[in-house]
């Protein structure tokens, strides 16, 4: 599947001044970037300071206090989560979703509830037009199974997956609904460090393929460095620094924000 098949044509997903109060206490405040087509953009920041609630607040789980989110130009602030798959936003979440009694094969092809719809008559006096669906479908999900370095585990049940092995069928999943932007919330806890340096390789390689950009929250240093073109650092709810890997390795800020400890509830 090539970049040209994607649609719809490529969209900025653009963060302003975004900010959300818990009884007075500001989560997140404030909060501008951006991500661009193409772009792998990390988000990162010490345990507590509000990297999770953005995602919540960009994907529409919450709605922010103060501020915008925009997709190509065109405010989508406050949407539904179901609203904003549809319009090519999707997420993973630090919770599995998978389903350990199906195997890779048929978790995959769940998640093509965005794909599939169809009336019910049509479930029971199928036509050309729903056969030929559920072969795209299908094929969709192996293609996904095996882009994700699971094809030789497709039809094995979930429940005997490793915990490397369900991080990629969680990120299978994801791809299922067909994201334009894909958005990561710590797809690497757990992993062991060959197990997250192959995990890497395989995000790369989704960019321009299966998705056209990707946020990703990570506590994997190693691996959100090696996998983005940017980082976006959080500390406090705040927006603390942002750049290239690189130029945020060597900032005192951030490096005194992670030694310093900086956990908030």
């Amino acid at each position: 599947m090539s970049s040209a098949t994607l649609s719809p044509p490529p969209r900025t997903l653009e963060i302003r001044g975004l900010g959300k109060s818990f009884g007075g206490i500001h989560a997140v405040k404030d909060i501008s970037f951006d991500v661009k087509t193409g772009e792998i953009v990390g988000l990162i920041g010490p345990n507590g300071a509000g990297k999770t609630t953005c995602f919540n607040l960009i994907t529409g789980f919450y709605s922010p206090s103060t501020g915008q989110v925009r997709l190509g130009g065109e405010d989508v602030t406050g949407k539904k989560p179901f609203e904003m798959a549809r319009m090519g936003i999707v997420r993973s979440f630090q919770k599995t979703n998978i389903l350990k009694s199906l195997t890779v094969f048929e978790n995959v092809l769940t998640g093509h509830y965005l794909e599939a719809r169809q009336p019910l008559w049509r479930t029971f006096f199928p036509g050309r037009t729903v056969r030929e669906a559920e072969h795209s479908v299908r094929e969709s999900a192996t293609r996904i199974v095996h882009t994700m370095g699971l094809g030789h585990r497709i039809d094995t049940p979930a429940s005997a997956l490793s915990c490397g092995e369900l991080r990629l069928l969680e990120v299978a999943l994801a791809l299922a609904a067909k994201p334009e932007i894909l958005m990561l919330d710590e797809p690497a806890a757990g992993l062991n460090s060959q197990e997250a340096r192959t995990f890497g390789e395989i995000l790369k390689t989704l960019r321009g393929t299966l998705v056209r950009s990707i946020l990703i929250v990570e506590h994997n240093m190693s691996l959100v460095m090696g996998v983005s073109d940017r980082i976006v650092v959080m500390h406090f709810g705040q927006k603390l620094a942002e750049g290239a890997p690189a130029d945020i390795q060597g900032n005192k800020q951030v490096i005194d924000a992670y030694l310093g400890g900086g956990n908030q509830a």
